[in-house]
């Protein structure tokens, strides 16, 4: 992402349809550009994984191509955060996963995994103190069969959100209500109105947007909530 931030880029999928257990899943990874680039990078997400690879939700191997991969001094610098219990869920499409915790670098946001949700800890507040600001929490979506967070979030058919307004959402135990939704190209998105703003009590959930095709993505689904009180 850029500040304006900038996209969110993540391999794609279909819907979160459970594919077979331990498959190969291929992933072709463009990092995108979002104040903040969100890019789609993930090979630090599980130790036993082979080099450059990782596993979706489902236990597939998604195998990364080495020349998208971040410089080991970029991934340092994010200062990923392993969950530690905290949890993202979205109870109207099924999502309940573990919330990490990682830095933009240079603008750009590389969520490092395909298995759990990450808040950008450098922007915004942090959802022990959800009053003082906007909490911001990127993830993957994943194509080609594989099942990231972010796929449990959209209609791959329709390429539209999947949350409807007025679901609840869970950021580590803080609550919040959805708003609304809107389908950002990746190049738009660093200056969308509004969506980088440090507003109190607010939401960002930020994910690629996959294509029924299966092509790279071109757009990221944001979606907004407010605080619950």
């Amino acid at each position: 992402m850029r500040t304006p931030r900038a996209a969110l880029s993540e391999p794609g999928s279909e819907q979160p349809a459970r594919p077979r257990r331990n498959g190969l899943v291929i992933v072709a990874l463009g990092v995108a550009v979002v104040l903040i680039g969100v890019g789609a990078v993930g090979w630090a997400a599980t130790a036993a994984a082979p080099a450059h690879t990782v596993r979706d939700l489902a236990g597939n191997q998604v195998a990364i191509e080495p020349d998208v991969l971040p410089a080991p001094a970029t991934v340092k610098r994010m200062e990923v955060s392993a969950p530690a219990g905290d949890r993202f869920s979205v109870p109207a499409v099924g999502l309940d996963v573990p919330l990490a915790a990682m830095n933009e670098v240079d603008h750009t946001i590389t969520p490092p995994g395909f298995q759990d949700a990450y808040r950008v800890r450098n922007i915004g507040t942090t959802p022990a103190n959800p009053g003082a600001g906007t909490v911001f929490v990127v993830m993957h979506s994943i194509r080609g069969g594989g099942v990231g967070p972010g796929n449990y979030l959209f209609d791959i058919a329709r390429g539209a959100s999947r949350v409807p307004v007025g679901s609840p959402i869970a950021v580590a135990g803080a609550q919040y209500r959805v708003t609304e939704s809107h389908i950002v190209t990746k190049t738009d998105l660093p200056a969308f109105a509004g969506i980088w703003a440090n507003t109190p009590g607010r939401l960002v959930v930020i994910t690629c947007l996959q294509r029924p095709d299966g092509r790279p993505s071109t757009d990221n689904l944001v979606i907004t909530a407010d605080l619950v009180r």
